[in-house]
Formats: structure tokens, C-alpha cells, sequence
């Protein structure tokens, strides 16, 4: 049996889009204002979710059913897996002493909170972006700030922040390669042009992450080392994604950037130095205690360092390895298995407009569990423990406490992808996604907020190319528009909504230990996430209408 999705079911596509808008406005309005528990806001959206599909888009019950659950596997494995597996490493480093020592290691370099954020949240977190993505760079680098001493908000917010100008390049370039994929645009061009959009954000986020943390007046006394990070990461950005390919943009990137970073803070520091860790105005997370003592002001001799850096540094190697198409290939040649979701798989058949023909959705769980990230950072924390001087019965005792302590952590993120997954095997997303292509001039605007709407939904960049590609393409050819631009909108403006997807909030209030306090790290970022999603956009509109040069294809 098939079941061809509908987008318009009530004969009035506002009001069909209200419908389709409201098991997300429920979940973020559970969590933004009514205060409640993140798991619990999660679930109630899945089930008004699956009563909106069943009772008003006509999809069939068990399909609706089979997708949430499709999407909680999802969301367990590889989110979820990323999740525990960075959190006990983390508390492998806390509990030996390590992460004390590499708190004051950071230190050394600068003991102004600004530009360790700068370092860290930024830099730091566009390396693991470019490596891994999929929220280990949010999960890295909050628990590397709340070990530093930064209140949890202000670790798990600017963290959320961060993760933003890197990200349509993540995971080796996975969006781009999709977005090509689904929507049959060069790979080479989309990079390109991407790489127009973005590089502007690059040099603009660094120095309004350090505005949000500490306000106007302190930004300005850094700005030189903000604009230092901007530009050496920003050039690279451009000349790698427009010469090179989507690949390596963020690795490369984030390396020159740190070089520059470092090499820079080694001749400047700032008159004053900011040692205030919590959030500038209200922040109801000030005074609390850090995870990790600070240590005294004797100076730290090299063995010492090596130990601090040294889990972290096996971290990075693994990751890198793991993200690499060989050693995926390799791994999953050794192990994979896949299953076809029955009743769901090529059951479900997207419709014109939302496709150029009527196409059936594939829905296969595919457990790649060796080849999947959060396997190489498990990896990573058993060497780097046993380097630390762990048991395996330490080892396996302080795993079984990190799975209990992230256990609702776990079923958040299980239930948030049923949400995104559901939302899309039923086509809620597309009727949102119509209203936004329904807009004509506007729609160079309404497009990106598109891209941003689609990572908003389902927490990846990737999976929000994949979902409103084609609708991009198609609508950009029936304005006149370039469908390589749009589909790059898609992409650039989808950055934005990463820090407010409730996976990523979720990330970042387990590494940082702030359980059941999402709703207010959503309220915090949520301002920031809509203006700089508009700015894309705003962008993206003069590419189209004042600037058309820059929108041409590589190719001319």
C-alpha cells in the first residue's frame, strides 16, 4: 500500500500550514514559556505531531507510527551516540585532574574570557564542525567552556552561537554532497556559491558572539583579535570552497584561524582583561560553581601539559579519521546493516510541486555503528583513559554513571528526530515549505528562512537539504532565479537555525550539566538565530536582484 502526501488538506494553505506549524510551535512553546522538561515538551509535540499527520494530512496511522519511530532511532544513533560518548570523555578528564590543568594551559594563552571564546567556541568548534559535525562541535566545546569556569548559559549559548558560519561545510562537506545529490546541481558550484554567502557571516559572528556574551563596549576593546579571527577564517573559507571543493573547507579554515588566533594574542593582549564568566546583564546561571577548580599559580611544566591536551588531542585524530570516505568505507565493510522500515519504506510518495514527479521516499535505518562518529570518540576516550591511567573496571563503572546521567538527555533527542522525521515522511514540512515558496519577489528572503525553517525542524543541515532541495530548484526556475543561488540560500540560511534545532539545545545543556533548563537557552539564542537567518537573506536577495554577478555559476 502507498500513500501520496497531501499539502493542502483543508482547501486553504494558510490554514493547512497552521496546522502543519503546530506540533513544532506546541514543542517550542512548552519549552520557551510554559518551562516544561525538555523530554516531556518533546513528546507532546511527537504525539500532537502524529495526530495532525493521521487526522488532517490523511496519513495512514501505523505509517505515522513508523516514522517517528524511524526517527527516534535516528535521533539515538548517531546523535545520541555523539552525545554520551563526548560527556564521558569529558568526565574521564574532570575526574583524573587533566581538564583542571588544561583549564590553566588555556589560560596561559589568554586569560580574558572573550578571547577564549574566541579560541574555543569558534575556532576550536569549527574544526570539529568540519570533521565530525551532527552536534559534536556544541557538545566539545560547552564542556571545554564550563570546565573553564563560564556560567552554563553562557557555555551552552555561545557554543549554540559559534556553531554557526562552518556548518553548511561540516562533516567534510555531508550538505553539500547531499543538496548536489537531491537536487542534481554540480557539487563544484553549490560550494562555490555558498561560499559567497557565508564568508560574510564568518567575519560577522565572531564579533557578534563576543557582543552577545559581553556587550558592545567590551567587543570593541578586542576588535582586533575578532577581526584576526574573522579573516583568517573567512579567506580561507572562500578560496577553498570556490577553488578547491566543500571537502575541507572548515578543517582547513579552522586551522589557519587558530594558527593566526594564537600566533596573534603571543604580541596583543588587551588593555583590560574581562574575567567575568557569566553572561553580561541577566543571566540566571551566574555564581554558579564550575565543574573544574581552578589550580593555583605555580607554572606548569611540559609533561604536564602533554597530559592535559593529550585526551583531547586522541579526540581530535579519531574524529578526523573517522570522518574520512576511506575509513567509512573501511569500517563499513567490516560492519553495517540496514533495515527497511516495513509499511514505510517506498510507501510514502512525494508529490509536484514539493518534487518534479511523483517520487517515493526510501526509509531505511542504516546501522552503521562502526563507521558512525560517536564510535570513534568512544574509541578515543578508552585509549585516552587507559593513557590516564583508568581500569576497564574504572572505565566501564564511569560509563554506566554517564548513561545515567544523560538518560533523559537521550529520549529528547529520540523524541526531537521522531518530530523531524515524522514532519517529513507526512508532509507537514512541505506545506510550510509551499507557504514560504508562495512568495514571489520575496522569495530570495523567504527561501533561506526556508533553509533556516528546514535545520530549525529537523537539527541538520544535511537533512534540510535533503527536504527542501528540490523545492528551492524547482521554485527558483519558475521565478527566473538562479536554482544553484537558491539552493545555496537553502544551505547558508539553514546555518543559522542550527542553534536553535532542539537537538543542538539539548547538546549543549548535557555538556554543560544544566539539565531541564533548554527553555532558557532557546529564549537566549532565539533572537540572535532570527537575525542573522534574516541577514542571509537580505544577502542573498541582493545577490539575486542588485548583485547578479555574484550569483553566476562557475562555470559563467
Amino acid at each position: 500500500m502507498t500513500w501520496t502526501q497531501v499539502y493542502d488538506p483543508l482547501g486553504n494553505i494558510a490554514l493547512s500550514t497552521v496546522v502543519a506549524a503546530l506540533p513544532v510551535v506546541i514543542m517550542l512553546v512548552s519549552l520557551a514559556f510554559l518551562r516544561i522538561a525538555a523530554h516531556w515538551a518533546a513528546i507532546i509535540a511527537l504525539v500532537v505531531a502524529v495526530l495532525c499527520a493521521s487526522l488532517v494530512f490523511g496519513m495512514p496511522g501505523g505509517m505515522a507510527v513508523r516514522a517517528a519511530g524511524l526517527g527516534i532511532l535516528s535521533g539515538l544513533f548517531p546523535i545520541g551516540w555523539i552525545v554520551l560518548n563526548i560527556i564521558f570523555l569529558y568526565r574521564l578528564t574532570v575526574a583524573n585532574g587533566s581538564f583542571a590543568i588544561l583549564q590553566k594551559a588555556i589560560a596561559g594563552v589568554t586569560p580574558d574570557r572573550r578571547l577564549q571564546l574566541l579560541l574555543i567556541a569558534f575556532a576550536f568548534g569549527a574544526f570539529f564542525e568540519g570533521a565530525a559535525g551532527f552536534g559534536t562541535p556544541v557538545a566539545v566545546t560547552a564542556a571545554i567552556l564550563i570546565g573553564l569556569g563560564f556560567s552554563p548559559l553562557a557555555a551552552s549559548g555561545l557554543s549554540l552561537i559559534a556553531n554557526t558560519a562552518p556548518v553548511a561545510f561540516g562533516a567534510l562537506g555531508s550538505p553539500i554532497i547531499a543538496l548536489s545529490a537531491v537536487t542534481g546541481l554540480d557539487l563544484y558550484d553549490l560550494s562555490a556559491m555558498i561560499g559567497r554567502q557565508l564568508p560574510f557571516f564568518s567575519l560577522i559572528v565572531p564579533f557578534w558572539l563576543i557582543w552577545a556574551f559581553a556587550g558592545f563596549r567590551a567587543m570593541r576593546d578586542v576588535w582586533p583579535a575578532i577581526l584576526v579571527t574573522g579573516v583568517s577564517f573567512a579567506v580561507p573559507q572562500f578560496l577553498v570552497s570556490n577553488y578547491i571543493g566543500p571537502m575541507l573547507v572548515d578543517v582547513i579554515s579552522a586551522l589557519v584561524c587558530m594558527a593566526c588566533l594564537v600566533g596573534f594574542l603571543r604580541v596583543w593582549q588587551p588593555r583590560e582583561v574581562w574575567t567575568n564568566p557569566a553572561l553580561r546583564g541577566a543571566d540566571p546561571s551566574a555564581g554558579m560553581a564550575p565543574a573544574v577548580a581552578p589550580l593555583g599559580d605555580a607554572p606548569l611544566d611540559r609533561a604536564a601539559l602533554v597530559r592535559a591536551w593529550m585526551p583531547w588531542l586522541i579526540l581530535t585524530v579519531f574524529v578526523f579519521a573517522w570522518g574520512l570516505p576511506g575509513v567509512r568505507a573501511a569500517l563499513n565493510g567490516i560492519f553495517t546493516t540496514s533495515f527497511p522500515i516495513e509499511g514505510l519504506h517506498n510507501a510514502v510518495v512525494k508529490a509536484p510541486p514539493v518534487v518534479e514527479r511523483a517520487t517515493p521516499e526510501a526509509a531505511v535505518w542504516a546501522f552503521n555503528i562502526l563507521s558512525m562518529t560517536g564510535t570513534g570518540i568512544l574509541f578515543s576516550s578508552i585509549v585516552a583513559g587507559l593513557l590516564m591511567r583508568f581500569s576497564p573496571f574504572e572505565l566501564i563503572a564511569e560509563y554506566g554513571r554517564t548513561i545515567w546521567k544523560v538518560r533523559l538527555s537521550l529520549v529528547t533527542i529520540g523524541a526531537m528526530l521522531g518530530l523531524g522525521t515524522l514532519t517529513r515522511y507526512s508532509g507537514l514540512d512541505a506545506t510550510m515549505g509551499l507557504a514560504f515558496a508562495s512568495t514571489g519577489f520575496l522569495f530570495p528572503l523567504f527561501g533561506t528562512m526556508l533553509g533556516w525553517l528546514g535545520v530549525a525542524l529537523t537539527g541538520s543541515d544535511t537533512a534540510s537539504n535533503v527536504l527542501f532541495g528540490g523545492l528551492q530548484k524547482i521554485t527558483a526556475q519558475q521565478l527566473g532565479l538562479s536554482p544553484v543561488l537558491m539552493a545555496a540560500a537553502n544551505s547558508s540560511g539553514g546555518v543559522m537555525g542550527k542553534m536553535i534545532d532542539a537537538q543542538s539545545i539539548v547538546v549543549a545543556s548535557t555538556a554543560t550539566n544544566w539539565f531541564g533548563q533548554e527553555g532558557t537557552i532557546l529564549r537566549f539564542v532565539f533572537f540572535h538565530s532570527i537575525c542573522l537567518a534574516v541577514l542571509v537573506g537580505l544577502l542573498v536577495m541582493l545577490q539575486a536582484y542588485v548583485w547578479p554577478f555574484t550569483a553566476m555559476v562557475v562555470g559563467g
